[in-house]
This record gives structure tokens, sequence and C-alpha cells, in this order.
């Protein structure tokens, strides 16, 4: 099946890997290992094991520790962090008021089948490509007994912009209730004109006081300011052939949220997610510490 996401399955593994191995946990996606086949977690391990030489060419040590090494350095702080990140701002959002929860390009998500008590009250919309989606709820039939009662598929397909009357179409969407959006993990692949225009239609079909949230790589990521990181990450897309075409300065960000009523919330540069999300994991795992991934903000906007 060619449409499975490459990025969305490493994301995955990432997510599961990091609940697997430790017991300090920045983000326990306990149902992600489950998701992927023993042959794809285990040919996903190889595989980057094996690219121990391109991602730290002075590496010294075993398969394994090579394989720790990648996941912790490169692989999971992205999905991990901004997991953490995005769990606490939609709990707050659902005490103050919020009733729906948006997720764009939901990928190998799991929330909504380990979703804790406060979020039976909300309804969960999954938002994504036919291809991935169809082949996400095959994975999870095996796992979980039944859907969530309040979880719906939504199937889209951004690049033709049908998402917005396919969400609308859904009978259980409503346009007068709170919205919080997550657009994790998207940003890097739309155009700055796209990414703008998704915003704006988010911005028409939901209420004030509904929220955006989602990770963009800051104005350095392409250039050779850039930290090696950032560089490994973007050869590695375009080898999945999900080329990253954007990157934004704060400023850009605010004027383009600004268009579209949004006002930005929180916002934290690598440094702040680390110290917020990664200190008591560094704290138990001194010798393996995570850091956020450089030249990669987190934003949460509300809509004014």
């Amino acid at each position: 099946m060619e449409q499975k996401s490459m990025t969305a399955l490493v994301s995955a593994f990432s997510r599961a890997y990091h609940s697997v191995q430790n017991t300090e946990k920045v983000f326990d996606d306990y149902l992600a290992k489950d998701i992927l086949t023993q042959h794809e977690y285990e040919q996903i391990s190889s595989n980057m094991s094996k690219g121990i030489s391109f991602f730290n060419p002075s590496f010294e040590g075993t398969q394994e520790e090579a394989l720790k090494w990648i996941v912790d350095n490169q692989l999971s702080p992205s999905p991990i962090g901004r997991a953490a990140f995005a769990k606490k701002a939609l709990e707050n959002a659902v005490r103050i008021g919020a009733k729906q929860y948006l997720i764009f390009a939901a990928g190998y998500d799991t929330f909504a089948y380990r979703q804790p008590d406060w979020a039976s009250k909300i309804q969960i919309f999954e938002l994504d490509h036919p291809a991935t989606g169809s082949d996400k709820q095959k994975r999870i039939q095996s796992i979980v007994a039944e859907k969530p009662a309040n979880l719906h598929y939504v199937s889209v397909d951004f690049t033709k912009n049908n998402w917005e009357s396919n969400l609308i179409a859904c009978s259980e969407f409503a346009q007068s209730k709170i919205s919080f959006c997550s657009l994790l993990g998207i940003s890097y692949y739309l155009s700055k004109q796209t990414f703008a225009e998704t915003i704006n239609t988010i911005s028409s079909i939901v209420p004030k006081g509904s929220s955006i949230i989602f990770d963009y790589p800051d104005e350095d990521t392409y250039t050779p300011r850039a930290g090696e990181r950032a560089k490994k990450q973007a050869a590695m897309a375009g080898a999945a052939n999900e080329k990253m075409l954007a990157s934004y300065s704060y400023l850009e960000l605010e004027k383009l949220l600004a268009d579209s009523n949004f006002l930005i919330y929180e916002h934290l540069t690598p440094n702040e997610i680390t110290e917020q999300y990664f200190k008591k994991y560094n704290q138990a795992n001194p010798e393996h510490p995570i850091t956020a991934f450089d030249n990669v903000n987190y934003c949460l906007a509300v809509k004014k």
C-alpha cells in the first residue's frame, strides 16, 4: 500500500520506542507499539541503527546503543515533545469550554483510544487522507475492542482543499462549538500560502475562543545557520518524498495568524520546550538527555 506515510510510521515508532524503553517518560503513548506490526518495528529499528553513520559519524557502540542515540536525538524529540504540549493545552481548553477536538493529518495518533476521563465530554475528529485513515483503522481494530463513541473519521485530501466541506458534512461537527485544532507536524509540508489558507478556513468554521496548536520551523531552519539535526531531518523527509517547504519568523507568523483573527497565546522555543517537558526525563537519564529539536517552536493561538 504505497500511500502509507513513512514519516507517520516513523513518528509512531519513535513514540512506541520511547514508551517501551523508559520508565520516566516525556509522553506515554502505550498504544503506539501495538499499531506497528512486529516486522515494521524491527525493520524501522534496523534501518535506523544502520543509519548511525549518517546521523552521528563519530559514534561508537552497539547497534542497540546506536538505535537509542538516534531515537533520543533525532526521531523522538519532536513527536513526544509536541504530544506532551498538545495534551496539556487540550486539557486546559476542555476545562474552559472546548467541546470539539480536531486532529488534522491524524496519522497514527492514538489519543482517542487512550483518552482520559476528561475527554469523554468532547467530540474528537480525525482528519486524514483516506489511505492513511483506513490503514490506521485496520491496525486499531486488532487492538481496541470498539471505536470510542465520541470519535469520528473524516476523509480529506489537504492538497485538494476539500477538508472543510467534508468536515462540515460530518453531522457530529458543530460550527458553533468551541474547538481545539491540532495541526502538529503539518506546517513543514505545506507552502506558506496553503498553511495561511488552512488557518483562515479553520477561522471561518470555528467560533471565537477556539484554538489551534502547531509546531513550525523557524527562519533559520533551511539555512546554513540551522542546527545539524534540522539539516538531517530535512534530508530524511526528502528521501521519503515528503519535502519540507516552509519556515517562519515569529513576526511573520504573528501576522499570518492575525490575518485570520488568531492571537498567539503560548509560544515556546527549543530551550523552553526542553525545560518544560524534558526536564524530569533528563534528571532521570543524565547520560541520555533529550533536548527539543533545534529551530522548531511550538505555538498555541486563540481566535479572538
